[in-house]
């Protein structure tokens, strides 16, 4: 444990250093940079910050450079980028920022993961010089532009993941030239396009994600040479037409195949009832229907199916698995019965059909509103002092990135987060507060975001409205990786509504009430996320130009992305101090989450 002295930079003849899997922290001594002998240089896993060496391939000779899982921040050096004696890069789980469009030229490069930093420009045609590539990894990122077509000569490639990123454009049919790839995710980008028929000559395939991107058209091609495939992804795209009868030859489908979010029509194919190994299969959110092939009761694998938002009817096939599902597999359909709990029984289905259906006319009716207002696209400027005004500048622009796209129209963004939502209908509600419902919102332009609405209760209006300025004051002050990101609000008489962004695996207590979620947060990312939520703390207590005490932080308020990167969210309850006067703050928080009395003004106490 400690820091590393800055005098190993005196070791000139030194060819390896390693110090992974310690507990080291403080920055990595610029004099490491300057030992022209060293040709390995490994100290990952453990909470070193601050920017790498900027001359650790000044020399030619470094081949091995792994770093992963710190909390490295700064540039990337600038003598990595045409490196051309690396061999194995590891850079990944860190805040590294730079411009990669230069990089590429790695002839003897053989494994390179980059994934969940702060890089960003676009993929250079440089990578299809890097021939011994076996792993390219740059996910969750800010790459954009396109996929360069010559990435089809990394002829070695087994593992390509882009994913999360803002790449655009078409996926590039010369992906078919990889004939060793096993491993191909380009999920979370804003792709178009179908899917180029030469990807389905990829025979040693096993994972397949194009989820989350604006790919369409019908999904046709020689699939059935792909008969390795593990797991199969495209959820929330555009695709069309009737589901391919040939997925079911896919025999090693394990993992999943999700379908969900897309536009399928006709009926569910029995052929799929013959992937037999098949664990995850989701089909929500399209417009199939008919009936639910009674052949899938011998899918014994199956431990979730999802059919919801569909028009399917008819009875659920009898297994045991249908037996004891939760009727949310099932909801919002045409006329599904049988025995799942919440069902009707088929013998009284047709009865009670006009019922149901005149119940969800009812209800969608109760969720369309007629709104008129101006919908505010920026965060907002607040006048520091004593005495700040409670009103909210609406004149200043400090957005950049998302709201450009929609050129600071506010009618159109509001527009466009109504149409998302479909007017806030249950469908897209992915949590309730204790004052508001969040919904998850996927844009034309395919970004997605969450949209807190806050509950307009005549009784508690004054105190729904002081919470919504209070969350607002609180964001626009601070910007920090492990806080959550607000790209604007919406206030009206008759609506208010927050825009933030969004975390894919939501809250840590949902997380941890699922025992099968659970399992994924072994002890080195729980205590990753307690990190998180420090340094977050920290920002704001000590490091913001008036202190931000939250008040409220619990399981519920903190998210999680892809990444299981901590995010504190839900700043309703929070108080920015006076540093120059008294601070005199009500009790608030949770309770179970409220520090003992003796101590409770403010977790800056505690801390």
């Amino acid at each position: 444990m400690g820091s590393i002295p800055d005098t190993f930079g005196n070791l000139t003849k030194l060819t390896t250093l390693q110090f992974s899997y310690n507990q080291l922290f403080g920055h990595v001594p610029r004099e490491i940079g300057n030992l022209t002998n060293l040709e390995k240089l490994e100290f990952s896993n453990n909470y070193l910050s601050g920017p790498l060496p900027p001359n650790l391939c000044i020399s030619g000779r470094l081949k091995n450079l792994t770093v992963e899982d710190n909390y490295l921040n700064g540039p990337l050096p600038s003598s990595l980028l045409n490196c051309r004696s690396l061999v194995r890069v590891r850079l990944e789980m860190n805040q590294l920022e730079g411009d990669i469009s230069e990089m590429g030229a790695h002839p003897n490069l053989v494994y390179i993961d980059m994934r969940s930093n702060k890089l960003f420009g676009q993929l250079s045609y440089k990578w299809g010089e890097s021939r011994k590539l076996n792993k390219l990894s740059i996910s969750n990122n800010n790459i954009t532009g396109k996929i360069p077509a010559n990435m089809g000569q990394m002829c070695q490639l087994k593992i390509l993941d882009l994913s999360s990123n803002k790449l655009e454009g078409e996926i590039p049919s010369e992906l078919g030239k990889l004939k060793n790839l096993f491993h191909l995710s380009l999920a979370d980008n804003s792709l178009h396009g179908s899917i180029p028929q030469e990807i389905w000559s990829l025979s040693s395939l096993e994972f397949l994600d194009f989820s989350s991107n604006c790919l369409s058209g019908l999904v046709q091609g020689s699939i059935e040479n792909c008969l390795m495939l593990r797991s199969f992804n495209l959820r929330q795209n555009n695709f069309k037409g009737s589901i391919p009868t040939v997925l079911g030859v896919l025999k090693n489908l394990q993992d999943k195949l999700d379908l969900s979010d897309n536009s399928f029509v006709g009926a569910i194919p029995s052929q799929l009832s013959d992937l037999t190994m098949l664990e995850t299969l989701n089909l929500s959110n399209n417009a199939l229907t008919g009936l639910i092939p009674s052949s899938f009761k011998r899918m014994e694998s199956l431990t979730l199916i999802d059919l919801s938002y569909n028009e399917l009817e008819g009875p659920v096939p009898e297994s045991k698995l249908f037996r004891g599902a939760p009727i949310q597999w099932f909801m919002h359909n045409k006329m599904i019965c049988g025995a799942v709990k919440g069902l009707p029984p088929c013998s009284s289905a047709t009865q009670n059909g006009g019922k149901m259906e005149g119940y969800k006319t009812l209800a969608l009716a109760m969720v369309t509103t007629t709104i008129c207002l101006v919908l505010v696209v920026s965060i907002l400027v607040f006048r520091h002092g004593r005495n700040k005004s409670k009103s909210i500048v609406n004149s200043r622009v400090t957005q950049e990135n998302v709201f450009s796209i929609w050129s600071f129209d506010g009618a159109n963004v509001f527009k466009q987060i109504v149409e998302a939502t479909n007017n806030f209908s249950e469908t897209h509600r992915i949590g309730t507060g204790g004052y508001g419902s969040v919904y998850k919102a996927r844009v034309s332009t395919c970004e997605i975001f969450a949209v807190k609405k806050i509950h307009m209760i005549q009784d508690d209006c004054c105190v729904s409205e002081a919470m919504f300025n209070s969350e607002i004051e609180a964001l626009v002050r601070i910007r920090h990786r492990n806080i959550v990101k607000l790209f604007g609000y919406c206030s009206s008489r008759q609506e208010r509504f927050l825009i933030y962004e969004y975390m894919e695996r939501g809250d840590l207590a949902e997380i941890l009430r699922s025992n099968a979620r659970a399992i994924e947060l072994d002890w080195r990312r729980r205590i990753h996320i307690v990190l998180d939520v420090i340094h977050a703390l920290a920002y704001m207590h000590h490091d913001c130009s008036s202190p931000i005490v939250h008040r409220d932080i619990t399981s519920n308020n903190i998210l999680l992305d892809l990444e299981f990167r901590a995010c504190i969210s839900d700043f309703g309850t929070a108080k920015i101090l006076d540093i120059d006067g008294q601070n005199i703050t009500r009790l608030a928080g949770t309770k179970g989450y409220l520090a003992p009395a003796i101590c409770r003004h403010s977790e800056r106490a505690t801390t």
